[in-house]
Parts: C-alpha cells; sequence; structure tokens
C-alpha cells in the first residue's frame, strides 16, 4: 500500500488529529480515505480491555482475558520458546477483542528491588531481559497484531515517576539500560515503542531526539511509531521534531492549535509532520488487515498453557533434606490466606479480569483429596496487624499434619504501580506466621507470593523456600504440580535477592527527588555488583534447584584465538545424572582478564534451556560475536573490544560456576594498562562519592533542590505548589475529584494508593488531560503566572473557571 499517496491526500487538520488518540483508548481515523479509528490497550500479560467508561489506572472494570504470569516470572523461566507461545496467546486473544496493539511488554532493568512496577518488568540483567522481550513481541505479533515495548528509558521507578530526572553517565545507559531495548528491536521489530514519562540526564523522552531518533531509528533500524506513555507529552512540537509520532491520548483542542502555529511560523516543517501520519497510517492499516477477519481463542487451552507457564516460573529456592516433592498419601497443612485468595497478579494498569482463577487449596484437595489437607487463615488484609489468635489456631493445625506449607509474601499494597517500596519486608503478619509455625514444626515449606526480592530473617528455620512469584490465573495449579512432584521444578532467578536492603547498590541514591535521581552505581546493578564487590547474597542471579540434578562437561571452545570480528562458537554437555526428568538452564558468562577500563567481574552473554530425561546426555551449543566481549567507549561514541584474554564461564547461577575456557581476542584497540576498580577508592555498602560520579558524566551533578515560588512552571508536581494558597486549592479539588471517581474504596486498597500517589506527584500540565478539553493550556499558563506572583489579576476568576470544569 502506498501510505505516503494516502498521506498527500489529507488536508492539515486531518494529519494533525491523526497525531493524537481520538479517546484514551482509539486512535484517529479518516473516514473519507478509508482509514479507520483502531483500539490499543493495556497489557502486558493479560489484556486489559476495559468495558464502559475508560480510565487508565483500573477503576473501570476490563472484559475477562487469560492472566499469565507477571514479566518478573516470566524471565524466570528462561525459555524462550514458552515465552513466544505466551505471546502468540495474548495476540490471539487481542484479535479477538478486536484490538490493534496490546500495551506491553516492559523491559525496564530491576535497578532496585524496591520499584513499586517491577512485577511488569524482566530481569536485572539487559541481555535476558531483551531476549524475553523479543520471544514475547514475536509472537503476539505472529498474530497480525502489534505491541508496545516500554516505557523507553531509564523509568526504573514510580516515585515522581511523571517528572524524575534521571541522571546516568553514558556507559551505564548504553551499557545496562538500553540493550534490551536494543535486543527487542532489532530481534522482533515491535510495532509501537512507548516512551516514558521521565527525563533522561535533563531532557524528557517525549522530546528526546538522541533517544528517539539517533539511537532508536538511526541506530537499530526501528520501523515502527514512538508512542507516549499516557499524558507524557510535555512540549509537542519539539516531541514531534524528536521522533515521538502519536500522543496518548492527546489533549483536546491545544496541541492541533499549538502544531498548526509551527507549521505556520516555518518552527515545524511539513516532512517532519507528514513523516509521522504516514508511520501511523502504516500502523493502522496493519492492524485492520488483521482486525477485518472475525477471530475466537479457547479459553480452556489458554487456561491450560497458563499452568504450564507457571509450573516453570516457579524457583525452587531451597530445598534441606529434600523435603520436596512431598508425598501424596501424607496430610498437608495450608497455612496462609494466599492458599484460598492467591496473590496471582499486580495493582494497576496491567490488571485484569481473569477468565478463571485456581487456588492453591482446592488445587491440592484435587491431588490427595480433602481429607488429607486441613487449612488455617493465619493472617487477614493486608497482613500489616498480627493477631495472635489466628497465629495459634495456625500453629495448631500445622502440628496436626506430616507437612506445614505456610503461603506468604507480599501483599498488593506492598507493590503497587505508582508507589515504590520503601523496605523489602515481608507484611508483619506473614513474618510472624512464619515463626511460629516454624518453631513449631520441622517440617515446613514456605510458599512465595510475590513480584520482587524479599528480605527473608526466618530462612534458617524452615528446611525448604518456594518462590512462585505473580504466578497468574493458573499459578496455584502450577504450585501444586511442583509441590507434590507432577512438575519438577526448573525456574531460575532473574534477578538477586539480597541479605538486606543495604546490600543493594542503589540504596544509597534511590528513589532520589524530588527533581533528580542519580544512578551513581553506573555500570553496577543486581549480579554485576555483589559478584564484583564479592558482597554475600541470599540468592544469586540465576539461581534455581531441581528435583534432579546435572552435571557439566566437556566445554568446548572452537578456536583459542580469535579476532573480534569473528564468532566464537561454545559447546558444552549437559547430564541428567538424577532419578527424573527435569530441565536445566544453562547459563554462559564472559569475564575480560584484565580490561583498561572499569568492568563487571563477569556478564550474562548467553543461556539455554534443555530438558533432560534421567541419566540423558545433551550437548548446549552458543555462538557469541563481538558484543559479547565489548565495552562502550565514551570517547569514540562505539562499541569498543579491548585485545586480550577472556574468560568464558559456564554455570547454573552467576554463582555456581562449573566450567572455564579461555579465547584470547585480537584487535584494533590495545590491550591498557589495568585501572583501579570502580569501588578500589572507597568500601562497598558506601555512597559512590559525588567526585566520582561526575568525572562518569563530564559535568557537574544537576540541581536537586525543590522548585521555589517564582520558579514553578507546568511540569511541577501539584503538591509541590501546596505552599501557595492557589496550590492549596487546587490539590484540594483533584482530591475531591479522586474521591468522587473511586466512590467506596477502602482507604488501605490498591487503587486508592495509586490515584493518592498521582495526586502527589502529577505535575500541573496533567490537568489538561483530566479536563478532558475543558482546562486549556492557556488557562494553565496564566494559573502559573498568578501561582509565581508575577500577577494576582484573575485569581479568582481562574480558580472558579478551574473548579467548575
Amino acid at each position: 500500500m502506498n501510505y505516503a499517496h494516502i498521506v498527500s491526500q489529507m488536508t492539515v487538520d486531518e494529519k494533525i488529529a491523526l497525531l493524537k488518540g481520538k479517546d484514551f483508548w482509539h486512535l484517529e481515523g479518516v473516514e473519507r480515505l478509508g482509514i479507520p479509528s483502531i483500539m490499543v490497550t493495556d497489557g502486558p500479560h493479560g489484556l486489559r480491555k476495559q468495558s464502559g467508561d475508560s480510565d487508565h489506572v483500573g477503576l473501570n472494570n476490563s472484559e475477562p482475558a487469560t492472566c499469565f504470569p507477571t514479566a518478573s516470572g516470566l524471565a524466570a523461566t528462561w525459555n524462550r520458546e514458552l515465552v513466544e507461545q505466551v505471546g502468540v496467546a495474548l495476540g490471539e486473544e487481542t484479535r479477538a477483542e478486536n484490538v490493534g496493539v496490546i500495551l506491553g511488554p516492559g523491559v525496564n532493568i530491576k535497578r532496585s528491588p524496591l520499584c513499586g512496577r517491577n512485577f511488569e518488568y524482566f530481569s536485572e540483567d539487559p541481555y535476558l531481559s531483551g531476549e524475553m522481550a523479543k520471544s514475547h513481541i514475536n509472537g503476539v505479533q505472529s498474530q497480525g497484531v502489534g505491541t508496545s515495548l516500554k516505557h523507553y528509558a531509564a523509568n526504573n521507578q514510580e516515585f515522581r515517576r511523571l517528572t524524575i530526572d534521571s541522571v546516568i553517565d553514558e556507559r551505564a545507559l548504553r551499557e545496562i539500560y538500553l540493550p534490551s531495548y536494543e535486543i527487542a528491536v532489532k530481534g522482533a521489530q515491535p510495532w509501537t515503542v512507548m516512551c516514558a514519562y521521565n527525563k533522561v540526564n535533563g531532557t524528557y523522552a517525549s522530546e528526546h531526539h538522541r533517544l528517539m531518533t539517533e539511537i532508536l531509528r538511526d541506530e537499530w533500524g526501528f520501523e515502527g511509531i514512538v508512542v507516549t506513555d499516557w499524558g507524557a507529552m510535555n512540549d509537542r512540537v519539539l516531541g514531534l521534531k524528536a521522533g515521538v509520532d502519536l500522543e496518548m491520548p492527546g489533549i483536546k483542542f491545544g496541541n492541533a492549535k499549538k502544531l498548526k502555529a509551527a507549521l505556520e511560523s516555518g518552527a515545524l516543517d511539513m516532512a517532519t509532520l507528514d513523516r509521522s501520519v504516514e508511520r501511523i497510517v502504516r500502523l493502522i492499516c496493519m492492524a485492520n488487515e488483521t482486525l477485518q477477519q472475525p477471530h475466537s481463542y479457547d479459553k480452556d487451552e489458554h487456561h491450560a498453557l497458563a499452568r504450564q507457564v507457571a509450573g516453570e516460573v516457579v524457583v525452587l529456592l531451597k530445598n534441606e533434606g529434600d523435603v520436596l516433592p512431598l508425598d501424596a498419601k501424607e496430610g498437608v497443612a495450608l497455612i496462609g490466606r494466599f492458599a484460598k485468595h492467591p496473590r496471582y497478579q499486580g495493582a494497576g494498569s496491567s490488571q485484569i479480569i481473569p477468565t478463571k482463577l485456581d487456588n492453591l487449596h482446592d488445587e491440592v484437595v484435587k491431588l490427595i483429596g480433602a481429607e488429607k489437607v486441613q487449612y488455617a487463615d493465619g493472617y487477614v488484609g493486608q497482613g500489616d496487624v498480627v493477631d495472635q489468635g489466628l497465629i495459634a489456631d495456625a500453629v495448631r493445625v500445622a502440628q496436626s499434619a506430616e507437612t506445614a506449607i505456610v503461603c506468604i509474601g507480599l501483599t498488593d499494597l506492598y507493590e503497587v504501580e505508582g508507589r515504590d517500596r520503601s523496605h523489602m519486608q515481608i507484611p508483619p503478619a506473614h513474618a510472624a506466621l512464619v515463626e511460629a509455625v516454624a518453631a513449631a514444626h520441622d517440617n515446613v515449606v514456605v510458599v512465595l507470593s510475590n513480584g520482587s526480592p524479599i528480605e527473608m530473617s526466618w530462612l534458617g528455620k524452615v528446611p525448604a523456600v518456594v518462590e512462585g512469584y505473580l504466578g497468574g490465573q493458573a499459578g496455584a495449579g502450577a504450585m501444586a504440580d511442583v509441590l507434590f512432584g507432577k512438575v519438577n521444578p526448573s525456574g531460575k532467578l532473574a534477578e538477586t535477592f539480597p541479605i538486606k536492603l543495604a546490600d543493594n547498590p542503589s540504596y544509597h541514591y534511590f528513589p532520589g527527588g524530588p527533581r533528580t535521581v542519580e544512578y551513581r552505581e553506573s555500570l553496577y546493578v543486581g549480579y554485576r555488583y555483589y559478584d564484583s564487590v564479592a558482597q554475600e547474597v541470599l540468592f544469586p542471579f540465576g539461581h534455581g534447584l531441581s528435583y534432579t540434578t546435572f552435571e557439566y562437561s566437556d566445554l568446548q571452545l572452537d578456536r583459542s584465538t580469535m579476532a573480534d570480528t569473528e564468532t566464537l562458537t561454545v559447546s558444552v554437555k549437559v547430564t541428567n545424572s538424577g532419578k527424573v526428568a527435569g530441565k536445566e538452564v544453562v547459563q554462559l558468562y564472559v569475564r575480560d582478564v584484565e580490561a583498561g577500563v572499569f568492568r563487571p567481574n563477569k556478564e550474562l552473554k548467553g543461556f539455554d534451556k534443555v530438558a533432560l530425561e534421567a541419566g540423558e546426555t545433551k550437548t548446549v551449543t552458543f555462538e557469541i560475536g563481538r558484543r559479547a566481549f565489548a565495552f562502550y567507549d565514551v570517547d569514540r561514541a562505539d562499541w569498543v573490544v579491548e585485545a586480550g584474554e577472556f574468560e568464558i564461564l559456564i554455570g547454573a547461577s552467576a554463582h555456581d560456576i562449573r566450567l572455564t575456557a579461555s579465547v584470547e581476542v585480537t584487535s584494533p584497540t590495545p590491550q591498557a594498562t589495568r585501572q583501579p576498580s570502580f569501588y578500589d577508592d572507597f568500601p562497598k555498602g558506601t555512597a559512590v562519592p559525588q567526585y566520582q560520579f561526575e568525572r562518569l558524566l563530564g559535568r557537574p551533578v544537576p540541581d536537586n533542590s525543590l522548585e521555589k515560588k517564582g520558579a514553578f512552571t507546568l511540569n511541577t508536581p501539584i503538591a509541590d505548589m501546596k505552599g501557595t494558597f492557589i496550590g492549596r486549592q487546587l490539590q484540594g479539588l483533584m482530591k475531591k475529584q479522586m474521591d468522587t471517581l473511586i466512590g467506596d474504596e477502602d482507604e488501605d486498597s490498591a487503587m486508592r494508593v495509586i490515584l493518592d500517589a498521582m495526586l502527589e506527584e502529577a505535575p500541573l500540565r496533567m490537568m489538561l488531560m483530566a479536563g478532558e478539553g475543558k482546562i486549556t493550556g492557556d488557562m494553565l499558563d496564566s494559573l502559573v503566572t498568578i501561582i509565581n506572583g508575577k500577577t494576582l489579576r484573575g485569581v479568582g476568576a481562574m480558580v472558579n473557571a478551574i473548579r467548575s470544569k
């Protein structure tokens, strides 16, 4: 189809209209030219197509859809093929609901375990994250509908995510925070990439030409459209020139007027506008070609797939004395409310209504019979209050069974979109329950439901711990399969579990604020830090046990010396040396033995999941190229391989390295004298000095002080203006509107937490989206002038106008 010809037939007004949403979930069309309006909607682990009036925080119910495990769980499978199958199923459901694009997956790096949205992201490692995203996207788009790779870039926290400036040195940006996007773009070509809310090194992502055009399109070859996160557009003209094509949901009237004025003044040329319009027309036509055909899917088949996937999500963290698998002939006590009321997904824009929902109690009863299963609540609600009566009852029930299965984790208020955690502890009632049952019973299995790492002060008191993550609607059935040996656990951690929060390298700088967050730890995220400074951890990256054992042997490299332009073939034999079939994730790490720049101790550069019958041996083969050995040279603005020796490390986790071999790499870049380690100048666990960070940045750190009266802008959070009369009025009005929207929701509901965070952190410009076109940019510009004390004229009229609208 000749999309340029279609665009040439449009009026200027029609073109400009296409650059924003028709409403919250629909794109504009041009009916007279046969360009329909299509729908996009939230994902990423299930389709959240809202029924009735639209919103972006889950206030209104959505159509039932299969709830697969969240991204933190999918990454724990380390199974590209299985994640692609999930993508195919999501694509089928997207088609069936007549939706053109599902908004996901998210590949933001898990810089800190505290990020409230970590359950939606894959990993602390960019290679693993990128590979999972690539499989996910290829699966969805095989069905003729699109995806949206998000949130590009450096959106690694919820605190002030709408306005925070992520201050990152160039090597960290290139080596840690961008590669997951690069891998997905080059390997899957998502139809859309979603730009983040935040600033990156001083510039809003929505107007960041270097990120959106120079890197994304010119370097990586991205062919689709860039869409804003909902309400992320700052300056529409600058955004369009930077390469951000589609504003969602868009502001009625205001930005169209600005774009037209920019065209007339010459500040914006028609070719730039046409380029984005053509991309959007192409997207609509691609989706429409699929959506013209009716489609359906089998809900039972998708539920069965969700159970299969959740079975591979499960990570066996600890299994002393081979407590697991359990004997179906013996009785069990299921302790903890999660056993009957599962926590299976996160709270926020990804929250969906499942087509059906398993719970562990009923699934265990199906496996071993009701007469062998006893139950006790152990805690209620969010678990913030310890009920000694419930705990005493739980201990009594536990003592009457051969094994006590204690179901705990994080409740929905502990990890939720819009708010970061302040600690890594589980709810007090959950911790007290484990302690009490473990003191009264020797055979305790702890089953965790959580989207991110937790501290485990009780770990030494229980023989077995099973991580289920947020396993989706069939997660409980899969957990029952694992506990009783119907499925052999094969999940591996895609993130490190530190012993305590203070051990995390971002501890001193997360979440920053009020205006900036400094990524002072640079490259040293997750295992890259823990391994480099020999920091003991609770469970290492890549860790996961099995009901069988695996032996590694015969590591072979196809050459001992190679040029940096060549590909190295690595092979290793893996044998299932146990008595039952199982799956093993073979992990390949690369270490630069004598680096002339600071580099992590080792980095993941390959992995493969292999299924083996008892006694079976298979050869696993990897091919790794130049980027596996390279670092980003800031001065050359390019990837560089330093000549010298590199170790190829094969292991079952970042700590469990089984085999090692070496290869000499030749390169035009000679081996430099080894530089001091990044952490040599100061003790591990202490803050990186400002001078060190500024040396990495190549500039002083930006001002991080709160904006003061006289300097407020449309991007100032309304809560930061509460020192002014009008600021207090606006905050009160917004609070009243939120209360009206939320109705009778409990004070401690996840939805209220999300809305309270929005109220606290939303910049003034977000009122343009909330006002549905009734509040104009001119109104807010005048209001800022008044708040800054430059004039008092019209104060009462302005406040009354906004109150009425």
